[in-house]
């Protein structure tokens, strides 16, 4: 094997690698597929050490070639994980060329999302049943569908122009304060406890926390931590959120619902 299709095989797997963490797998489900592309085509000396903010992928053996790839910018978009898994299954059982193995794993890359207004109307829709599960009223659910759509609707517009996905969550979940108590005046809404509850699930981090105890549990402990205190920070992003606005509600109305 030359040092050129050496190097090709290793930005295969770094790039597949790299789409993976970006949409939310888990940091052992990262380094296991990057470590079969490898050992498919007979480098099997490789090393892989992934956290959730980078990939270090390397040969000990030969000429030591080493990739680097920063990761900025984190989410959850579970189909193109199961994509890049599909996509590396074919790989290690076939021939396909270099050009053509990138040239797939971009368009995995720019795979459209669910469309915006979908995720927005599904959003409610998580919003509302989880106030109903709850123990919320028919009302509590209308108010919990309406708001969490809004909610969402802002952090979505935040995230776009701030990598800081912490501001984007207080932002909202003070929002979903703000109108479960509006909703709850206007006669809207009944219960503002099952309004709020109902409307921050879709903020609650439930699918990062789980990752990180899944990837502390099979031993990577930098990625596990990182990833159940980045879920913890999230809530507590959330807490600040409503928290701030019942505090200016209790000190400049009394809090008189």
């Amino acid at each position: 094997m030359t040092i050129t299709e050496k190097k090709g095989i290793l930005r295969i797997a770094l790039y597949a690698g790299e789409i993976m963490l970006k949409n939310g797998a888990e940091i052992y489900r990262v380094e296991d597929t990057i470590i079969r592309i490898c050992m498919s085509k007979n480098i099997n000396h490789v090393n892989a050490f992934v956290t959730p903010t980078g990939i270090f992928v390397s040969d000990d053996r030969m000429d030591g070639i080493s990739f680097i790839k920063r990761i900025k910018n984190r989410s959850l978009n579970l189909h193109r994980v199961s994509m890049v898994n599909n996509f590396s299954r074919d790989y290690v059982n076939s021939n396909m060329k270099v050009p053509q193995a990138l040239s797939e794993l971009k368009k995995i890359d720019n795979a459209d999302k669910y469309s915006f207004p979908v995720r927005i109307l599904f959003t409610g829709i998580i919003g509302g049943f989880f106030s109903l599960m709850f123990g919320g009223e028919f009302l509590d659910f209308l108010s919990a569908f309406i708001i969490s759509m809004i909610s969402i609707f802002i952090a979505d517009k935040i995230d776009k122009i701030s990598d800081t996905s912490f501001l984007s969550t207080i932002v909202a979940s003070s929002t979903i304060g703000i109108l479960g108590i509006l909703f709850t005046l206007t006669g809207i809404g009944k219960s503002l406890d099952m309004i709020i509850v109902g409307s921050i699930m879709p903020l609650v981090p439930g699918v990062s926390f789980t990752n990180g105890l899944r990837d502390f549990i099979s031993g990577d402990l930098i990625g596990g931590l990182a990833k159940i205190f980045e879920a913890i920070f999230i809530a507590i992003c959330i807490a600040v959120g409503i928290g701030i606005v019942f505090q200016l509600w209790v000190h400049w109305f009394g809090g008189v619902l």
